[in-house]
């Protein structure tokens, strides 16, 4: 076993290198691809310095340890929060919005239109075609006032 190590060569790193990031084409998953990356650093730098088996093995173990909170920062979704901050939060972007009623408001009860959807809409009665504007929402429901 040890002759195996001993005969890493900086070749040998290089060609371990490429057979994890093929691999990691087969399996895709991005964890060969940083493997293969320390491999093919420790290669690159037994090209220039002559270092023992031993040592290389502890640089692919830093290489590949260093590897994955590149991985992780890499691989974080980006934060659209700016841009559309009510993704699943469909009723609380309609606070502070004005509507028109589409139905009269009728013992606390009446309708809007929201673009295709219409919605149930509770306050004080009002008639048909008067502009509200959404003060709460509670589920599915919203609460409206004269705008």
């Amino acid at each position: 076993m040890t002759d195996m190590f001993v005969s890493l060569g900086n070749w040998n790193w290089l060609i371990f290198g490429f057979i994890l990031m093929a691999l990691e084409v087969l399996a895709p998953g991005v964890f060969l691809f940083w493997l293969g990356l320390a491999a093919l650093l420790v290669g690159l730098v037994s090209f220039g310095l002559v270092v023992s088996w031993q040592i290389q093995l502890v640089m692919f173990a830093i290489f590949a340890a260093a590897a994955v909170p590149v991985w992780r920062r890499l691989a974080r979704p980006k934060s659209d929060a700016g841009a559309s901050p009510f993704l699943n939060k469909r009723t609380e972007a309609l606070l502070g919005r004005e509507f028109t009623l589409e139905k009269p408001i009728i013992d606390g009860s009446g309708t809007v239109r929201i673009g295709d959807t219409v919605w149930r809409v509770a306050g004080p009665d009002t008639p048909a075609g008067t502009r509200v504007k959404v003060v709460r929402v509670d589920g599915a429901n919203l609460t409206v006032a004269a705008a």
